[in-house]
């Protein structure tokens, strides 16, 4: 019989397997892969989290993301307001100017900012985001507010970042702009 791997080991791999993926890769794909639970996956993770890993958990999976660590992607906040009805409008046109939505943020009356990481970068995602918010009947954070939400936007440039912007305001959704 082998030898167990340990829980430091199983996290390297754990790494490993999330950064050979050109897709964010699910806790079942990666317990199935590890031969744990997926709750042993969730707190590993966490773990790695916690010892500043850039892991990120999105709807869709599991990612690494560290594109501030080269300094040539560029970031804005926007404030956006519409109903659960313009959700997939508003990612749509956003990820078609070749932008990432990184994330959506709320402000809770209670709680403060709930943030929620997308990681959306195409309309595939966008769809994906779609299907598992109707699958779980979940509701979208901004739901709790309102329908008002921000986003953290990525994008190789400025002109990209401000044709989304652009977008969002034809779009009639967007509320303001604020600096990262």
């Amino acid at each position: 019989m082998g030898r167990r791997q340990s829980g430091e080991e199983r996290r390297q791999e754990l790494l490993e397997m999330i950064q050979q993926s050109d897709r964010p890769v699910t806790g079942t794909k990666l317990a199935k892969q590890a031969g744990v639970s997926r709750q042993v996956i969730v707190q590993d993770l966490s773990l790695l989290k916690a010892k500043g890993y850039p892991v990120v958990a999105t709807a869709r999976g599991y990612l690494l993301n560290h594109p501030e660590l080269d300094g040539s992607r560029h970031l804005k906040k926007v404030v956006c307001r519409h109903g659960s009805d313009q959700l997939k409008a508003e990612c749509d046109a956003v990820v078609d100017e070749g932008v990432i939505i990184r994330d959506v943020i709320v402000e809770h009356p209670v709680y403060g900012f709930l943030t929620g990481e997308l990681m959306l970068k195409s309309r595939r995602d966008v769809r994906a985001l779609i299907e598992q918010l109707e699958e779980t009947q979940a509701t979208p954070l901004s739901t709790l507010t309102d329908g008002v939400h921000i986003h953290t936007l990525e994008a190789d440039n400025e002109e990209a970042l401000q044709a989304a912007i652009d977008a969002l305001d034809r779009l009639g959704i967007l509320v303001s702009e604020l600096d990262v």
